[in-house]
């Protein structure tokens, strides 16, 4: 991968080496899903296709008291997202694992995927599935987007073994694979909330939020939307904030 600047996330406290432009980059849904759900003191934090490592490092620095668990299929975003680790000063409490979560149970164990590793686990899914649209020419980008039919459930499945009882998932999708998205967390996860991301208000949802509590009997809830623009284009007051690194969407998660 060329070298090249870092982007600069939560308003310069993050520098981000990320792929060379055409590749996968990560952009608004990190931010969303790095502000989606605060983590306890001590806790760790899982974040499942980390790429070059967003999600779980902006965590982790927002939050000094909890540790990241960055999980990443693609050797050479590994050595990014471990790269990002050292260079802003999270080496210590980041670790990079370089293994795919859809491998059978056995190979995941023995790259350090261990069951009950995580508190609290963050993941954003490959969106597509192949033939359904418009593959990317570049491999990388095309490895991050597309998941193979009926890959969505085996992903929330791994997540299920990943995350201790009662731990907390939350994870960002296209509006319109809630249903698919509920179907996988049946029977595997309660207290699911859902809050829907809109570009602007008067228009349809773009994104879900989803957040739940492994094992919980608690309901479902539809929680306010986050709105990401205003009426002049601009990002909204609670979306900046999220960009600078402050503030959490709260999903008000209950663990019961």
């Amino acid at each position: 991968m060329p070298e090249g600047l870092p982007d600069l996330w939560l308003g310069g406290r993050l520098r981000l080496h990320q792929p060379p432009r055409g590749a996968h980059r990560a952009g608004t849904d990190a931010v969303l899903l790095a502000g989606l759900i605060a983590p306890g003191p001590g806790e760790v934090v899982c974040d499942v296709g980390a790429a070059s490592g967003a999600v779980g490092l902006a965590v982790a620095l927002r939050s000094p008291g909890c540790r990241a668990v960055l999980v990443e299929r693609e050797p050479e975003l590994a050595d990014l997202a471990r790269r990002n680790a050292e260079e802003n000063g999270l080496a210590t409490r980041a670790t990079i694992i370089a293994a795919d979560v859809l491998a059978p149970g056995t190979r995941r164990h023995a790259a350090g995927l261990l069951p009950g590793l995580a508190d609290l686990l963050l993941t954003n899914p490959p969106f597509f599935e192949p033939g359904r649209h418009r593959t990317s020419p570049f491999a990388a980008k095309a490895s991050a987007h597309d998941l193979a039919e009926g890959g969505l459930d085996a992903w929330l499945r791994a997540c299920v073994d990943l995350l201790r009882p009662q731990g907390r998932l939350g994870l960002i999708h296209r509006a319109d694979h809630l249903p698919a998205c509920l179907d996988a967390l049946t029977g595997r996860f309660g207290a699911v909330a859902v809050r829907p991301v809109h570009a602007r208000r008067d228009q349809p949802a773009i994104r879900i939020l989803v957040s739940a509590v492994k094992g919980s009997r608690a309901p479902f809830r539809l929680l306010p939307p986050v709105i990401l623009h205003d009426e002049t284009g601009q990002f909204t007051p609670e979306v900046a904030a999220l960009n600078e690194g402050r503030g959490w969407i709260g999903a008000a998660v209950d663990p019961a």
